[in-house]
């Protein structure tokens, strides 16, 4: 810009002004960017879900089993392509602080219904030839220094081995990668089929059950089959299409879209209220300079586009500091809540949203002053000067 210097002259002439303006507009986009990969962590898992899967749970609660016989009868309905099922474990590993998803599972029709979970073949036979073999996730490998071979004891806290008094011990025999930034990779999933028979081989009973069906159109009237199938039977069932299920976990928290929503609104309009008193006072204080700039030739157009420049680099300096710093932080503190928010990134989306705000700052926060800078008359301004 052929101005550009004259921009930068306003700027620093009120040097600790500026800066200060510049480190809020900076801390409000470090936490626009923090709480959009919270938001993102909350609502992976929702993302994430397959429009081609049902999950069936107990009609009570999700933490009442289901029967294992309730498989072979759900293949059997119209419209569903494959069943399997997940059965949580909740055991402990060395700490209760060392909290990550423990699943029983039967290891090849849980990774075909999943294919965003990627475990090569010849992991998947090692698993599948043995009976004590689990896999994680790489980044819950990570977290724990854990290697394939590696030997995993897990204490039982609701399943306890009857042969070992509630200890469990896992071969680490494969490590699998997330398909998709969604995907969780810090599960520990292994074969419930050693879960059985450490239990005496009568346990009978998985959490719940993951459907694949056809179309995806139908899904509410497979849903409904399925229910009508185990109705009025001790163990009656719900089921829901596995976003609706993802949707209905997240909200146990609370609504965290809105809550989240609610927080950046309130900071950036704080930051609206700086930024605008910040060029209001600046617009103020050089009343006299720009009437000289008129007299010197400078068109209305340019003065006002002069005071607009200067509002917008204060914003661009700001939001795009802001928005490098949260880029940065996002990795440290996403393994630092890895226990609980497993997926912890920026969606681009989030972050196109965020340089559309920056943009916006400037504009609202110069308008107003730039509009006062072009309709100054230069004999008013230099008779008040």
């Amino acid at each position: 810009m052929k101005y550009l210097h004259l921009v930068w002259a306003n700027l620093r002439r009120r040097r600790l002004r500026s800066l200060l303006t510049v480190l809020s507009i900076l801390v409000a986009f470090i936490l626009y960017g923090l709480l959009s990969a919270t938001n993102k962590g909350f609502n992976a898992g929702v993302d994430l879900a397959g429009n081609d899967r049902l999950v069936t749970i107990h009609k009570v609660s999700l933490i009442q089993p289901l029967p294992v016989s309730y498989q072979s009868r759900i293949e059997t309905l119209e419209g569903v392509d494959a069943v399997t099922y997940s059965n949580w474990f909740g055991g402990i590993y060395q700490d209760p602080k060392n909290f990550f998803p423990q699943m029983a599972v039967d290891p090849a029709p849980f990774l075909d219904l999943y294919p965003e979970y990627v475990l090569s073949p010849e992991e998947l036979e090692a698993w599948k030839a043995d009976r004590t073999g689990a896999v994680v996730g790489r980044a819950l490998a990570e977290k724990f220094g854990w290697k394939v071979g590696d030997r995993i004891p897990i204490q039982g806290t609701i399943y306890r081995n009857q042969e070992t008094g509630g200890l469990w011990e896992f071969n680490l025999v494969g490590l699998y990668e997330a398909g998709t930034k969604d995907a969780d990779e810090t599960q520990f999933l292994f074969r419930y089929d050693y879960l059985n028979e450490g239990m005496g081989g009568s346990l009978g009973v998985v959490g719940w059950y993951i459907v694949r069906i056809a179309d995806p159109d139908q899904a509410p009237q497979i849903a409904e089959a399925i229910d009508s199938t185990f109705a009025n039977s001790p163990a009656e069932t719900k089921t829901t299409t596995e976003k609706a299920f993802g949707q209905a976990f997240a909200q146990q928290v609370g609504n965290t879209a809105a809550i989240i929503r609610a927080v950046l609104a309130a900071v950036f309009f704080t930051i609206l209220l700086v930024v605008g008193n910040t060029m209001a006072q600046s617009v103020r204080e050089r009343t006299n300079e720009l009437a000289v700039l008129k007299a010197m030739g400078f068109s209305n157009g340019r003065v006002m586009a002069l005071v607009l420049a200067e509002s917008c680099l204060l914003a661009l300096v700001g939001g795009a500091l802001g928005l490098l710093v949260a880029a940065i932080l996002i990795q440290p503190v996403g393994k630092a809540l890895s226990g609980f928010l497993p997926v912890f990134y920026m969606p681009p989306k989030d972050m196109a949203i965020g340089i559309a705000i920056v943009l916006l700052l400037g504009l609202v926060t110069g308008v107003p002053p730039a509009l006062q800078a072009m309709r100054l008359q230069v004999a008013d301004a230099l008779r008040r000067a």
